[in-house]
């Protein structure tokens, strides 16, 4: 899933070494956050153990890094925190990644922080997310790059900008 967004974003948006920051907020759910170029957005249908969702994607890729979030609703707010943890597990199994750094907290919202290291398609990735599910609705936010393309203040200007309204 997340695969086809980024070739989608990758194929849309300009390849440029400079981030050019920007307000993002989503007509589909309520969330703002900062992408470094403008982003695309693309829905489709996905499985999250078992429960199939709705997800839209919003995601900019700028030299060669990839920005994305995706949202989408669960039938009930029980199943929020299986969703996030299967989408979780998704995109670590994405790269073929071992988790280098997994933070849980709970709340009013259940929030996974990961970072995990693998590979696609030969080359070394990093992925770093930020998995949210409140009430009935679930969220990543994630950066993929390759190797150490990008700096962790790029990764946590982006991380810490989802703010949820």
């Amino acid at each position: 899933m997340l695969a086809a967004t980024v070739l989608a974003a990758t194929a849309l948006s300009a390849c440029s070494p400079t981030f050019d920051w920007r307000d993002y907020r989503s007509n589909d759910a309520p969330y703002t956050v900062l992408f470094p170029a403008k982003p695309v957005q693309q829905t489709r249908t996905i499985d999250l153990d078992g429960q199939q969702v709705s997800m839209t994607m919003a995601a900019a890729v700028v030299d060669g890094t990839s920005f994305a979030v995706g949202s989408a609703e669960v039938a009930d707010p029980a199943h929020a925190q299986i969703a996030v943890l299967a989408m979780k597990t998704a995109m670590v199994k994405n790269i073929g990644g071992t988790v280098t750094l997994d933070k849980v907290s709970g709340g009013q919202q259940t929030t996974i922080a990961i970072e995990a290291r693998g590979s696609q398609n030969g080359k070394p990735m990093l992925l770093a997310g930020h998995f949210v599910a409140k009430d009935k609705r679930i969220y990543q936010v994630i950066v993929m790059a390759r190797g150490k393309q990008v700096s962790q203040d790029t990764v946590d200007t982006f991380i810490s900008s989802f703010k949820l309204n």
